[in-house]
């Protein structure tokens, strides 16, 4: 009988340059940031019209498939924390091209992401200056959080913690004072504040099943967001700490920041007065008529919106750095600046997000619609990646090749399938709806072009026919004889899923 052959050690997290500058209590409120952004505050307006009181449901259903991705995730974390990982690990374990199609994927993502979240920042602006155009709010804002991101990641970091700080201790504020209309009936809202409003109007699914499931795609875009915390990887001072913590507390931040918030604000004002196009939040705070209580709330958003732009450009340039290091970027992204930061990634991903200024300007309707669902689009890509990904680790693991990790996903690969079943099914209701469609025409071109860059760099020979060998603590690549780590000729990059 054979016997297994020893896995290899945990390998050490590699020092790929970044300042360590993220303490605990950073990476925590960005992970908290990155799970309310303005899907919540902005997008459950239009969201709660298309499907009433069922969009609690909707978010609840959601954000449970979101806990899944991010117990796979933080499994592969645990086992090689590197900055960028959803590339670094589509390269291990799907190939080069995953690698490189994940990497440029995320980019793009984070960029619509920052013009969804601009466009919402100048429109909150209106509640104070309804003259400003809002192509000027979106120019002004990309300018200034683009400073910020220059300066430091340490500036960042604190800049994010506050801004999460905001976000959260307003949440927290909201549901108390949602409570206390619906037990105690006092403001304007009292009399007519009752949890009958969850079904009292038309029923739970005032509009049918089929209405609420079509609001999927708004729902998802909401949690895009939430695996920043794996980007932070390389730039945590303690990553086999910090990270699973700040993926465990996932699950309270939905039943309360989604759950709780929007249930009861639908128990305290009728579904019916909610529209696309406005913060359910603001309006309310509106309905409860507490003095000042609408502007405190445009503020918060506003603050959310600009959190979650803060956290686009801090992505985007390390996404561009990693494709750099692997060479499937230009070699002049792979610098840092005196501060190690990657300054040049995140100056050209800020002009390309410039192209929402010109959205803004040109069709500010419909701006906040297309973005998103392109943003989604590309989410759901990125989560695919990390899902299959995270079922061909286990199965190197179960076959010796690979160390396991110390923060294992529950249920080993079942729940890994179900959530890929799941966002199947938000992709084909993304092809069913009429306004969310667009992204597909948008991702058949960005496929397009993704194949033709990468036959463009094989014929420039910076493709590696297997380039795992590009970051410490990986698995060594086969040699001349097909040799693999256990010298049994077998590569868990190429290891079947379960």
């Amino acid at each position: 009988m054979t016997s297994r052959p020893e896995p290899p050690p945990l390998p050490a997290a590699p020092e790929e340059g970044y300042q360590r500058g993220l303490g605990g209590r950073q990476v925590q409120m960005i992970a908290i940031g990155g799970a309310i952004g303005v899907g919540l505050f902005m997008g459950a307006g239009a969201n709660i019209a298309q499907a009433g009181p069922s969009i609690v449901l909707m978010y609840a259903v959601a954000g449970l498939v979101i806990f899944f991705i991010m117990r796979a995730l933080g499994e592969l974390l645990l086992y090689r924390p590197v900055s960028g990982s959803f590339a670094s690990y589509a390269r291990e374990f799907l190939g080069p091209f995953y690698g490189y199609a994940t990497g440029w994927t995320y980019w793009l993502m984070w960029v619509v992401t920052a013009m969804a979240e601009l466009t919402a920042a100048a429109i909150y602006l209106h509640f104070w200056w309804s003259g400003i155009p809002q192509w000027a709010g979106a120019l002004f804002f990309l300018v200034v959080l683009f400073g910020v991101n220059l300066i430091s990641v340490r500036v960042f970091g604190e800049v994010e913690f506050w801004f999460s700080m905001v976000k959260v201790t307003a949440i927290l504020g909201m549901i108390v004072i949602g409570l206390g209309v619906l037990t105690l009936g006092f403001s304007d809202a009292g009399p007519t504040a009752s949890p009958d409003n969850l079904w009292a109007h038309g029923g739970f699914f005032p509009h049918g099943v089929g209405s609420s499931l079509l609001t999927l795609q708004g729902v998802m875009f909401a949690y895009v967001a939430v695996e920043l915390v794996g980007v932070t990887a390389g730039e945590s001072a303690d990553p086999r700490r910090i990270l699973p913590r700040a993926i465990n507390t996932l699950p309270w931040r939905i039943v309360v920041f989604y759950v709780g918030s929007l249930a009861v604000i639908l128990a305290v004002v009728d579904w019916t007065e909610f529209s696309a196009g406005t913060s359910p939040f603001v309006h309310a705070f509106e309905k409860i008529g507490i003095p000042l209580a609408a502007g405190i709330v445009n503020f918060v958003v506003l603050t959310a919106a600009l959190s979650s732009c803060n956290s686009g450009m801090y992505s985007t340039g390390r996404m561009l750095r990693g494709l750099a290091a692997d060479r499937h970027a230009p070699r002049a992204f792979a610098r840092l600046n005196a501060r190690r930061a990657p300054a040049l990634g995140t100056a050209v991903s800020v002009a390309v997000m410039g192209v929402g200024v010109v959205l803004n300007y040109l069709v500010p309707q419909q701006a906040f619609g297309y973005v998103t669902s392109v943003a989604t689009a590309c989410g759901i890509w990125t989560w695919s990646v990390i899902l299959v990904s995270h079922i061909r680790y286990r199965r190197a693991v179960a076959r010796g090749l690979l160390p396991a990790s110390a923060f294992p996903a529950p249920g080993g690969t079942l729940f890994s399938w179900v959530a890929l079943a799941f966002l199947a099914l938000v992709t084909a209701l993304i092809a069913y709806g009429t306004e969310t469609r667009v992204c597909l025409y948008v991702g058949a071109l960005w496929a397009a072009g993704l194949g033709v860059g990468w036959q463009v760099l094989k014929r420039r020979g910076a493709h590696l026919p297997d380039d795992r060998r590009l970051l410490p603590g990986r698995v060594p690549a086969p040699g001349p004889g097909g040799e693999g780590p256990a010298g049994d000729g077998t590569d868990p990059a190429a290891a079947p899923a379960d």
